[in-house]
């Protein structure tokens, strides 16, 4: 299986990749489907009426991802890159003041937003903790069509029947790679064989693909990056969702922008920068807006942050620095996510901030020069101190404790590479080992703490 630099970093919209983009994709799925018609049920009419139920994760924390309202987008042709806020609002408040919607290929489908997204909340479906049904039914009230699909992290989505497919879990089947590891040790003995670094054996991998325009996607995947930590730090105000949470990276930002050139500036101050880019991106994520998933939405602030402070903060950063540092994040992101899970719903939120942070050392220390083995050190560091860590969000809310957090992710981040390259790269803990570990953490955690928002500090917050 070959996981692209563009399955991991997706251009998409907040709060979530799994909860929200996840969610769109499978309605807009579910309307190619209703066009195609080839699994109606037989002697069943034309389609008049549609619904979906949310089960698992995707039902007890729905409502603070906005779950509902990325199924209502969906069905309405929305798709997370392209998604225009503004003609959002105007055509989900036109659905529902008449109850129906006209698909193009269709024809017109009742559809209740407040009665037809149903939030389950028994026991999850047997493929996934994310999984969503969607049916639509004749006039007669005939089931039509229906398909079960799974969000499983990252803003991938698959039917029931691709579930056991692993060549369908990204990239794209049939295609040969100059370099196809699948694991940290296939990557560093390909490394070694061949004398490229990861971030060269990375762009082959691409390349081999067909894909001819690598680094222009790769700068704007960049832009996107940065647009969204400089609108974090130029917004105030507070956060939707009832938990009344402030934005503070503004407000941080213009004190340390003050502090500059002061003589009674702590030497820890860079932490607080490398906080307030992660925590930029994050309060925009959590208002809803455009974000990178990297590699989901929850973890979207550890690799900009550490962007940044590579760029703005490191001797000798360079354009081709960062380019580097996306190939090489990619590669250990896609290798976490083969071996183990980005799900916070699945595994914790080890498997998104962990994962994360992985992603931001392996990609620091490739942009400083540093060698695969350390590359391959520096991102074992960086997973092993968030092994066990639980995906907690108060009610449901991408804001506590996950803004925050990313913010210690990309300063674990910086330590980790820092650490690696101050070695050789001989180290205990394979990275390998470090992601089975995280995968077999995630089997024995209890569901409360993955992402269902019924215990850790969702429960234990006054007023949540």
């Amino acid at each position: 299986m070959f996981l692209s630099v563009f399955d991991i970093f997706k251009i998409g919209v907040g709060p979530s990749s799994s909860h929200t983009m996840g969610p769109m994709l499978a309605a807009a799925r579910f309307l190619d489907a209703l066009r195609e018609g080839r699994d109606r049920a037989p002697g069943t009419k034309a389609p008049a009426r549609i619904e979906a139920s949310l089960h698992g994760s995707l039902a007890f924390t729905g409502k603070g991802h906005a779950t509902d309202r990325a199924v209502i987008l969906g069905l309405l042709g929305f798709r997370p890159e392209t998604l225009d806020p503004e003609e959002a609002e105007r055509r989900e408040a036109a659905l529902r003041s008449v109850g129906q919607i006209d698909i193009p290929g269709v024809g017109p489908l009742a559809f209740d937003p407040d009665k037809d997204v149903v939030f389950d909340y028994g026991p999850a479906l047997p493929g996934h903790a994310n999984g969503m049904a969607l049916r639509s039914f004749d006039a007669a009230g005939n089931l039509h069509l229906a398909e079960t699909y799974y969000s499983i992290g990252g803003g991938f989505v698959l039917t029931e029947g691709e579930l056991g497919n692993t060549s369908l879990k990204g990239g794209d089947a049939g295609v040969t790679r100059p370099y196809p590891f699948a694991s940290a040790a296939e990557m560093l003995s390909m490394g070694e064989a061949s004398g490229l670094g990861i971030a060269a054996m990375k762009r082959a991998n691409e390349v081999a693909g067909g894909h001819d325009t690598l680094d222009t996607d790769l700068d704007r995947l960049w832009v996107v990056m940065d647009a969204c930590i400089d609108r974090g730090l130029a917004t105030d105000g507070t956060l939707p969702g009832g938990l009344k949470v402030r934005r503070r990276a503004r407000a941080i930002h213009q004190a340390l922008l003050a502090e500059r050139g002061s003589n009674a500036v702590q030497p820890h101050t860079v932490n607080d920068w490398l906080s307030v880019y992660a925590m930029a991106v994050n309060e925009e994520n959590a208002a809803g807006g455009r974000v990178v998933t990297a590699p989901t939405n929850g973890a979207a602030g550890v690799v900009p942050a550490v962007i940044r402070y590579y760029r703005d903060h490191c001797v000798g950063a360079s354009h081709e620095g960062i380019r580097d540092f996306l190939l090489t994040a990619a590669a250990v992101g896609g290798i976490i996510k083969t071996n183990a899970s980005i799900s916070g719903a699945e595994v914790g939120c080890q498997g998104e901030v962990g994962s994360a942070a992985a992603m931001a050392a392996a990609g620091l220390c490739a942009a400083l020069g540093g060698s695969n083995a350390q590359i391959e050190n520096a991102a074992e560091i960086a997973l092993e101190h968030h092994l066990g860590m639980t995906c907690d969000p108060a009610r449901g809310l991408v804001q506590v404790p996950c803004i925050e957090r990313n913010g210690l992710g990309a300063i674990k981040a910086v330590a980790a590479a820092s650490l690696a390259l101050r070695g050789d790269g001989i180290h205990v803990v394979p990275l390998d080992a470090c992601i089975e570990t995280m995968r077999q953490t995630g089997l024995d955690m209890s569901v409360k703490y993955k992402e269902t928002s019924t215990g850790g500090l969702a429960v234990n917050l006054p007023g949540c």
